[in-house]
């Protein structure tokens, strides 16, 4: 069946129609596990909210604007993946899988996230990259178990000072905001140990040598003037990082170091709960 054909069927509410979606998936997987990813779906078949006992569900690469009620059933869910669809705002329905520990919303068309999110208090991964957000929600600030937060390509223009609660965070990737300062509230937060503001507008920075866990700063692609300071052993991603935290004088001109490597980006793969 094409991709076109599925598309229409995803429409049609019969049961035949949507566990023909399925293609031939009638029960609950052995490994718990079902990936619906890149079928062109308008609807999530509401077959797949009869398997009680689903722990993964990857919904990518569709073009879901909502989700059933039903899903409300899948309980036991860990993983979601929501990304690349066309979401204006998160299904209120996806707060009530209070198991989840890792959620996939980016590439859609969010602007901002309900208040019902703080629900999740699993939640140990939230990546919301590639949206319309023009600043980071505080509900995320309530997510107290939260270890990694991908809120990179926004239009963050800053960070809510709550953000230093969340004392379980130890990656945030930033890359691609409209930062024109370093966030003051990292300077607050001794426990992360990467930190991403590549591709902003960041012109100062400042030193990050007191923050004990930083084993890796990325601040390329930004009109600085400086690196920041950082601890022994800390990688530095950006100009002059292997050099001095300066840029060198000489004779007036400033000689500007740069590395040929490429920015370490987050990674493709989608992971697993700790």
């Amino acid at each position: 069946m094409g991709n076109s054909l599925k598309a229409i069927l995803a429409f049609v509410p019969s049961n035949k129609c949507q566990k023909y979606l399925l293609e031939d998936l009638e029960e609950m997987p052995v490994d718990k596990m079902v990936d619906l990813s890149g079928r062109q779906m308008r609807r999530l078949p509401v077959h797949i909210c009869s398997f009680r006992e689903l722990v993964k569900l990857y919904l990518s690469d569709n073009n879901l604007n909502h989700l059933p009620p039903e899903l409300e059933q899948l309980q036991n869910l860990q993983i979601l993946a929501l990304d690349f669809n066309n979401f204006k705002a998160l299904p209120l329905v996806v707060c009530t899988l209070k198991q989840l520990c890792i959620l996939y919303l980016g590439n859609n068309k969010l602007c901002s996230l309900p208040l019902e999110l703080r629900l999740l208090q699993n939640l140990k991964t939230l990546w919301i990259e590639s949206n319309c957000l023009q600043y980071l929600p505080e509900v995320v600030c309530e997510l107290s178990l939260l270890k990694t937060l991908h809120a990179g390509s926004n239009a963050l223009r800053t960070l809510p000072p709550q953000l230093q609660c969340l004392q379980e965070l130890r990656t945030i990737w930033l890359s691609g905001n409209l930062l024109s300062e370093f966030p003051p509230v990292l300077l607050d937060m001794p426990f992360l140990e990467v930190i991403d503001v590549d591709r902003n507008s960041i012109r100062f920075f400042p030193s990050l040598a007191h923050l004990p866990g930083l084993k890796l700063v990325i601040y390329d692609h930004n009109p600085c003037r400086n690196a920041p300071k950082v601890a022994k052993g800390v990688r530095r991603v950006g100009r002059w990082s292997e050099e001095t935290p300066e840029p060198r004088k000489r004779s007036g001109a400033v000689i500007e170091i740069t590395l040929d490597e490429k920015p370490l980006l987050p990674p493709a793969a989608k992971t697993e709960p700790d």
